[in-house]
């Protein structure tokens, strides 16, 4: 085996490893890249430059995360709970009183054993609020007319 054959399958299974170690699917595909460079200078009758070698690795590199950001990105399902880790969106649409007043546009909520910032119109302590947006940890409200059947929430 010649010595750039040897350091292509090196590469090659070195980043798979990689992708194995840190899944993402980024060192996948650069895996890929290393792998096509390696059968390339196995099958090639003359010898490629080391230049060659990496300027072909560099650009089959940008094809196949090319390929992987236009194909099977656009591919993966959607996420059947798309505010898991984004506690404040999970709140959207919930309707809790006001454990503060707004005074100046911010006020606070308790929801089951935490209090959350809230940004809204003026109102006073107790007024039922719906939740309608969440911006890191601060819940946007807006009152809701009728109490909106209001009730302490159980859980967080």
């Amino acid at each position: 085996m010649r010595w750039d054959m040897f350091v292509w399958a090196s590469v090659t299974l070195v980043l798979l490893a990689l992708e194995a170690m840190a899944p993402g699917a980024f060192m996948l595909w650069l895996g890929f890249a290393a792998a096509a460079v390696f059968l390339l200078v196995w099958l090639l009758p003359v010898p490629l430059s080391a230049l060659a070698q990496v300027g072909a690795f560099v650009v089959l590199s940008f094809v196949s995360i090319l390929i992987y950001w236009r194909w099977f990105r656009r591919r993966e399902p959607a996420s059947d709970q798309p505010a898991l880790n984004r506690r404040g969106a999970s709140f959207i649409g919930r309707v809790v009183p006001l454990a503060s007043p707004i005074v100046a546009g911010h006020g606070r909520v308790q929801i089951a054993d935490a209090f959350w910032d809230v940004t809204g119109p003026d109102l006073p302590a107790g007024t039922p609020v719906r939740i309608v947006d969440a911006d890191a940890m601060t819940l946007k409200v807006e009152p809701v007319a009728d109490g909106g059947g209001c009730r302490p929430a159980e859980h967080g």
